[in-house]
């Protein structure tokens, strides 16, 4: 026996050691001994032999020397096997095995849970059950559960809680570990959590299980349960450094950082990973460069993944050059480093560079990336370039990487981009596997071209949706002026357990309230952002703010704006826009001056909007400030937007001349949106020559909008001159242009009311007219005399709106109106004096502006 023990430590020791010619020499020991056919040194031989990577040797043993091999036997076999990820050798031998153990079991669930095969793994385990010849013991459970977890699958893991409680593995360390990872993998993270509390001494493994299930679920939570941990090792601030920085506390990510390093905490290359994504996030190259000296300093080498980090950090911090001398000092790059470079040379729009970067990685890793090759289809998706789109396509197809689904994706949204929809449902159609990626691709591929039906179709075929594809719906629906499908839509949303609306969601359906002037339905979105905290998200406050504006209510948009902390230049436009639209110049000019007073720097869009707020309110002298403002401190170059509005400034202030020289003075050629601001003033101050000019360079245009032509011919009408007024009318005729209907619309109990001029369709029409009959002779009485032209102008749409308003709301509620043109004079003057004989307030919405009628006068001062 002592000869057998000491010959048996001695080939552990040469399998450890990893010495063959050791083992060798002890294999020639037992034969000379008479031991070469003992079972227990002929196993321990075997595992000394597959230990030094000799599998002839071992081999050779097993089919000539051991007679009889055992369960040990053949499962140190398995075990080598499933070790070297040769499972296809593992499972042809456990089939051939007269007799198995648990070991044997545990050997091939281990080795399809290192290959992620984990649902073969837990068909293994079932197949164990069955078999009834092995009990599991703690290391099975650890495998099964572990799969499991894996998988995600909630269905199975109460199953393996019951085989957990039958079989008593209660106060195993390592099978508490896992069962706590099980269910914080498939989401119970309460139900772990309660598991958890039970656990006498849990490991510090369990404890990083319960801190992965916090960080996933609830951040806050898990800031607190991290803070509360008796004891941590690097794995768990790593965890927590990954999860800040997830959940956009960069900042408090990096801070966490400092605090480990200050505790003795060593820092190892995930450490590094994490904190340089961080820095990337929030671009600050200083940090990076410090963390950069750190990784130096502390690592003996830099593994490929803190590489890939500092390569993505220089390329987003706009030092590409840097991030090239790390990728070139790098001596083992992986298709990583390669994809985050390829990225940065896009990013700063290098495209040829990063084409030939790719055909570099093909030519050193002698292999394609599926992220790198959807990558670069991504920068054929920003370049609109459907050639070398098409090249990467047929690429896909040769090296099968079109099976990825993300590579499938990204042609997919190239295709869609560049408006060939055919080869887009197609490699959709191809796709073997698709996820929500690829269903919102169609969606929003479809959305696109303002095919909203297909889109549905595509909406309607998923299994499983996200807030993401609802929001595409959603959008799809808002952008192509189907908004009350939009709202419906977000309805439904709102009925779905499993998704929670976002803030996408909400600044979607703000824009979509902001145009139909939804302002009951505004209020109740407002009031669930106000519930799910997104309120003073800046984006959705800043959707608000122009909702707000846009459906009459510019006091509640100042207050959301003054509650608004850290706001970006889109919330400052979203204002001073507001306040123009409402004929508030004075107001839009102190924004725009506390806009600069806080350090803000306009852009194009802040100088149409200010300009446009001096328009509207004829504030000539503080105009011609701010648009030499723009050129001269901010450098913005005018556009057709900025020469617009001054046109309209001067015109309807008087200065024509002025107005025209401007004109003149243009460095691009005037639209008629231009011309047309003049003609417009040329009707308010009757000058008929110069409105014929400009009316000559409207038709010059060949401008579809027939608002010049009914423009001039009305000028020439009050000038007494029909024949000119009547040439112009048959001008369009001739170019089959056609009047534009006026019609408004209004809200009431959550449905929109609709009306044309004349309109007979609505269903309490003759009440309408008969309303506004008697508020016809009312208003008589203060003097007003009714206008007679060719056809009346009497039920002009917002009158009959302004008439049903009064019938349907209650009198102390403000009438909200939109219209589609610009009010004509008739209609503003009868507004004015019912808001004097009802005393009721009206705020209504033309295609130029807003006008708040109340007690007799109108907010724009007659001056629209």
């Amino acid at each position: 026996m002592a000869i057998t023990q000491a010959l048996a430590d001695a080939l552990r020791s040469c399998g450890s050691r990893g010495a063959l010619a050791g083992a060798r020499a002890l294999h020639g020991r037992l034969v000379t001994v008479g031991l070469a056919s003992a079972i227990f040194l002929q196993n321990t031989l075997l595992h000394a032999y597959l230990s030094c990577g000799a599998l002839s040797y071992a081999r050779r043993l097993l089919c000539a020397d051991i007679k009889e091999p055992n369960v040990i036997t053949h499962n140190i076999m398995m075990n080598w096997y499933a070790k070297q990820g040769n499972l296809s050798d593992a499972e042809e031998l456990f089939e051939r095995m007269p007799r198995r153990d648990v070991a044997s079991w545990n050997t091939l669930m281990s080795g399809y849970f290192k290959t992620r095969r984990f649902l073969d793994g837990l068909e293994t385990f079932v197949s164990m059950h069955r078999s009834g010849d092995s009990l599991p013991n703690a290391f099975t459970f650890c495998c099964v559960m572990k799969s499991c977890g894996a998988l995600g699958w909630q269905e199975l893991a109460p199953q393996l809680l019951g085989l957990f409680w039958k079989f008593d593995f209660w106060g195993d360390p390592d099978v508490e570990t896992a069962l706590v990872d099980m269910f914080v993998r498939c989401g119970y993270v309460d139900f772990a959590s309660r598991l958890f509390g039970q656990i006498e001494r849990p490991t510090i493994f369990c404890r990083n299980s319960m801190l992965a299930g916090y960080a996933k679920y609830g951040i806050d939570h898990a800031i607190e349960y991290f803070e509360g941990m008796p004891e941590r090792d690097v794995v768990s601030w790593n965890m927590m450094i990954a999860a800040l920085s997830q959940s956009g506390r960069v900042r408090v990510a990096l801070r966490l950082v400092v605090e480990m390093h200050r505790k003795g905490v060593r820092l190892d290359s995930t450490t590094y990973t994490s904190s340089l994504t961080a820095c990337a996030r929030l671009s600050s190259l200083g940090w990076g460069k410090q963390l950069h000296a750190k990784v130096i300093h502390s690592l003996p080498h830099i593994d490929p993944y803190v590489a890939s980090a500092l390569i993505e950090l220089y390329a987003k911090c706009g030092s590409f050059k840097e991030a090239k001398r790390v990728f070139n000092s790098l001596h083992d790059r992986n298709s990583v480093s390669w994809t985050v470079l390829i990225g940065g040379s896009l990013q700063y729009e290098c495209f040829s560079e990063s084409v030939e970067l790719f055909n570099q990685m093909r030519a050193e890793l002698m292999a394609i990336d599926q992220f790198a090759l959807a990558t670069l289809i991504s920068g054929c998706f920003n370049r609109m370039d459907l050639c070398l789109g098409r090249q990467l396509h047929s690429l896909c197809l040769k090296s099968g990487h079109n099976r990825a689904i993300v590579v499938s994706n990204s042609l997919i949204s190239l295709y869609a981009k560049c408006g060939d929809l055919q080869n887009a449902e197609f490699v959709f159609s191809s796709m073997s596997e698709r996820d929500i990626v690829s269903w919102t691709s169609m969606i929003t591929a479809y959305s696109q071209i303002g095919n909203i039906i297909k889109a549905r179709e595509f909406f309607d075929g998923m299994a499983t949706r996200n807030a993401i594809t609802w929001n595409a719906m959603l959008g799809a629906y808002i952008q192509h002026g189907a908004e009350e499908d939009g709202l419906k839509m977000y309805s439904a949303m709102l009925s779905q357990k499993d998704v929670t609306p976002d803030w996408v969601t909400y600044v979607t359906l703000f824009r979509g309230c902001a145009y139909i002037g939804a302002n009951k339905l505004g209020d109740q979105i407002s009031g669930h952002t106000v519930k799910a905290g997104l309120i003073l998200n800046v984006s959705v406050a800043n959707a608000a703010i122009t909702m707000y504006s846009k459906c009459g209510r510019i006091t509640e948009a100042q207050k959301l704006f003054d509650l608004l902390n850290g706001k970006d230049l889109v919330s400052w436009n979203a204002m001073i826009t507001g306040y123009s639209q409402h004929g508030m110049g004075k107001q839009a000019a102190k924004t725009f001056d506390d806009m600069l007073s806080k350090g803000a720097k306009p852009d194009y869009i802040s100088y149409v909007a200010v300009l446009s707020g001096c328009s509207h309110s004829g504030l000539v002298q503080e105009g011609k400030l701010y648009f030499d403002m723009m050129t001269r401190v901010h450098g913005i170059s005018p556009g057709l937007e900025h020469f617009s509005c001054m046109v309209d400034l001067l015109g309807r202030a008087g200065h024509l001349t002025e107005a025209k020289d401007l004109i003149d003075k243009m460095p691009m050629k005037p639209t008629a949106e231009v011309w047309g601001a003049l003609l417009s003033a040329c009707k308010i101050h009757g000058n008929d020559e110069l409105a014929e000019l400009a009316a000559k360079h409207v038709f010059e245009l060949d401008s579809p909008d027939s608002g010049s032509y009914m423009l001039l011919a009305k000028i020439y009408s009050d000038a007494g001159k029909s024949d000119d007024s009547a040439q112009v009318r048959k001008l369009m005729r001739d170019k089959g242009i056609k009047k534009n209907p006026g019609y408004s619309w209004m809200e009431v109990e959550n449905k929109v009311h609709v009306f044309k001029a004349d309109d007979v369709s609505h269903p309490q029409v003759i009440a309408i007219r008969n309303k506004l009959d008697k508020l016809m002779e009312k208003i008589a009485h203060l003097g007003y005399v009714r206008t007679e032209s060719p056809r009346s102008e009497i039920h002009h749409s917002e009158k009959l709106a302004v008439a049903f308003g009064i019938m349907s709301l209650p009198a102390w509620m403000p009438i909200h109106i939109m219209k589609n043109l610009r009010i004509c004079g008739d209609c503003h003057t009868v507004i004015k004096l019912i808001s004097s004989v009802t005393d009721r307030e009206f705020v209504i919405r033309d295609g130029v502006r807003f006008h708040h009628f109340k007690s007799g006068s109108c907010s724009c001062g007659d001056y629209w």
